[in-house]
């Protein structure tokens, strides 16, 4: 494996979870890895909801925004080592072919934007998605990658999804 590694974090719209994530990573994983983030229909705005949870978590929120998966498809686009998908929709779609083959995983993580009433259960519901994305990056950073073959690396990013 490689001593910098890129990450793509799905989800359909690309509003939320998969925001949520990226900056997670970025943030968390500064030293070794760069997160990205997109969605098959993106809704083209990140939930406000969203960038409430980074901020409360005092994690940077610039540049943040919904985009294509395509983007990262295109020739010239980062080679990923690794695509997680959030939700359920985005992991039953056929995804682009990404470039090196990363290796891949489903991370199902409940739709915060779903959650249905009042504010406070909308707060939660967004709380608590990031916090399960937070541990999950938290195992993921604790893995040995210098020291796993890719086998043991994809059985690990299993079990972590599985969480």
């Amino acid at each position: 494996m490689p001593g910098r590694y890129n990450v793509l974090f799905l989800c359909t719209g690309n509003s939320a979870r998969s925001i949520m994530a990226e900056a997670i990573l970025n943030f968390k994983g500064r030293a070794t890895f760069t997160a990205y983030s997109a969605g098959s229909d993106p809704a083209g705005a990140v939930r406000p909801e969203a960038l409430q949870q980074l901020e409360l978590a005092r994690l940077p929120t610039q540049g943040l925004r919904s985009k294509n998966w395509d983007e990262f498809a295109q020739p010239g686009a980062p080679q990923m080592n690794f695509v997680f998908t959030l939700c359920d929709s985005a992991a039953k779609e056929v995804c682009p072919l990404w470039p090196g083959q990363p290796m891949t995983a489903h991370w199902g993580i409940p739709d915060p934007a779903a959650a249905k009433g009042t504010p406070a259960e909308s707060e939660r519901a967004y709380r608590d998605a990031f916090m399960m994305l937070d541990r999950r990056i938290g195992l993921f950073l604790s893995l040995p990658m210098a020291s796993l073959d890719r086998l043991a690396i994809q059985n690990e990013i299993d079990r972590i999804g599985g969480q």
